[in-house]
């Protein structure tokens, strides 16, 4: 990827990449972590890191603009007629392998995610009563402690009331904590196999955190199950459930809660987790053929093509280019302070 992308600012000239920033004439920002292409897949940075005007786009190495949550098949072996050729990935019999999109890299902070209601759906920054959101530093962790994520073509339904934690789904695309040792990337679709699954109730919605492992870790073939986790990583799960116990307390919010006691589903001994996922892209599927409400979310995809939100390459292209790259001077471009800090929660 050449060194110079234009970012459609040409009254401050070209973006320069160089050692540690992104430079304009008078100003320069902080890279974000490095994007690289993965499989099919390549990302496009529209926007400033840090505003709320940036932009992770997808799309295919043949250059065509995509939908991380509707496009990119759930499964690696899909064989659905989406336009894309996959692999077929399986470890053994056991362990179906499913994409993911890296929203969030291990340690850091800033709270990105699929943009469920713009076009093409993007990754983007979430943004709470006008401010960029980061997560706090919970003593002894920083950021977060996994590569964060979701599985694509996955919807939680939020008229839908799971029969096993008695709430309604979040509205959002399942998400992953990744345990793996490598620091992805934002934007990477690595394959990962699942080894269990955590029911959080965040204000009384269901809120799935799926427990996997990337298949291209080093240490991938000792992780089966979650007792494998326990067994290689040991204090990784309670860990992760302080984590999302504790994560709002500093924003002011009271500590959030799980079904079944905060246990952990194993994968292996009751395939739980695998039929949430089942479900929920049961739930997707009704989503992309007007047979769900989805309210705002939005459905605009390139290579479902039954779906009647399917588009031609040239009105996906035309949407990211409409995209705003103008720098807006009010728009915070800053990394909040504040991510530096640590707090100290009594357990």
């Amino acid at each position: 990827m050449s060194a110079l992308r234009l970012l459609g600012l040409p009254k401050l000239g070209l973006p320069l990449r160089i050692t540690g920033t992104v430079a304009w004439v008078g100003r320069s920002w902080p890279l974000p972590p490095p994007h690289r292409a993965m499989s099919q897949y390549i990302t496009e940075e529209r926007g400033l890191p840090c505003s709320d005007q940036y932009r992770l786009y997808f799309k295919t190495t043949a250059g065509h603009y995509i939908s991380p949550f509707h496009d990119i098949p759930l499964k690696t072996e899909s064989k659905e007629e989406n336009g894309i050729p996959t692999k077929k990935a399986r470890t053994n019999d056991h362990e179906a392998v499913f994409n993911m999109v890296v929203e969030v890299p291990r340690w850091t902070n800033a709270k990105m995610e699929i943009a469920t209601k713009e076009p093409l759906n993007p990754i983007k920054q979430d943004i709470k009563k006008g401010k960029l959101r980061y997560v706090a530093n919970i003593f002894p962790h920083k950021g977060y402690i996994w590569n964060y994520g979701a599985l694509p073509q996955t919807w939680e339904d939020p008229h839908h009331k799971d029969p096993t934690t008695n709430c309604c789904g979040d509205n959002d695309p399942i998400d992953v904590c990744e345990i793996g040792s490598k620091v992805r990337a934002r934007g990477e679709i690595i394959q990962v196999k699942i080894l269990g699954i955590l029911a959080l109730i965040d204000e009384d919605e269901t809120d799935w955190k799926l427990i996997a492992i990337s298949v291209d870790d080093p240490e991938a073939s000792k992780f089966h199950n979650i007792d494998d986790v326990r067994k290689h990583k040991p204090s990784y799960l309670e860990a992760t459930l302080d984590w999302f116990r504790l994560y709002k307390v500093p924003d002011g919010k009271p500590e959030n809660k799980f079904a079944f006691n905060g246990e952990f589903k194993d994968q292996v001994k009751m395939d739980f987790a695998l039929q949430v996922i089942e479900s929920v892209h049961k739930c997707w599927k009704a989503l992309l053929h007007k047979k769900a409400d989805g309210g705002d979310i939005n459905c605009i995809n390139v290579q479902v093509c039954d779906s009647p939100f399917c588009c031609s390459e040239e009105e996906a292209r035309s949407i990211v280019q409409s995209a705003p790259t103008t720098i807006n001077e009010d728009s915070n471009s800053k990394e909040d302070e504040d991510i530096h800090r640590w707090h100290f929660i009594k357990k």
